[in-house]
Order: C-alpha cells, then structure tokens, then sequence
C-alpha cells in the first residue's frame, strides 16, 4: 500500500466516522430544534459526504488505479465535502445560529461541481487508460 493509498484510507475512515456522527446529530439533535426542510437539507449533505468518503475508500483500496488520477479525483472530491456538504450543513443550521450564513449559498453549487468534476475526471481517465 503506498503513501498516498495509506492517506486515502485513513482519511475516509475520518472522514466516514464524522459523516456517521453528522447523521445521528441530524437525526437524533435536530429534529427538535430546526424546521423538517433544513433536516431535509442537512440530510442531503450528510447523504453526499458519505457517497464520497465511500468512494474515497475504494480509491485508497484500488492497486490497479494510477496514483495520479486517485490523487487528483481525491482532491476533487474532498472539495467537494467541503464546499457542498459543509455549505449545507451551515444554511440548514441557518435559524439556530448566531450569525446569518445566508451569504454562503453560492457556494453549494461550487462544491456539487467539485464532486461532478471528480466523477468526469475518473471517467475519462480510466477510460484512456491503455489496455496492455
């Protein structure tokens, strides 16, 4: 397993583990707290994260894959995490926060596009890879 395949695996069991504690947080601490439509929304962030921190996990997992195209797919969608997921969790938190994060909605369509590009790239990578 290589340095990079090590860091991979390690980050989405992280990664993984906080998503499965984002989701009981959701489940369990907010449905008294927030209206059921930024439950709704804080469910679909925990929803792509964890997709992606799975996806992330076969990477890490996948000898035959070149270590350029895991690492670049992997910052795509660590992105991806960040912006889309992270950027949701804030707006549906919206109402009980202290402080409006109204303002950082613009950035949720950047990290879906984070996660699309990820996937394109995968895609076209592996499909140009040469057949031996």
């Amino acid at each position: 397993m290589t340095v990079l395949d090590k860091n991979m695996v390690v980050t989405a069991s992280f990664l993984t583990a906080i998503t499965i504690a984002l989701g009981a947080f959701g489940a369990h601490g907010l449905k008294n707290i927030v209206e059921a439509s930024a439950l709704n929304t804080f469910e679909t962030g925990v929803r792509y994260q964890m997709y992606h921190c799975l996806a992330i996990l076969v990477l890490g997992l996948a000898p035959t894959i070149q270590e350029k195209i895991k690492k670049i797919v992997f910052w795509f969608f660590i992105l991806g995490i960040i912006l889309f997921s992270g950027s949701i969790y804030l707006l549906a938190l919206n109402e009980v926060l202290p402080f409006d994060v109204a303002k950082v909605g613009f950035i949720t369509p950047i990290g879906g596009l984070m996660f699309i590009i990820g996937w394109f790239w995968f895609a076209y990578k592996i499909l140009t890879i040469k057949n031996k």
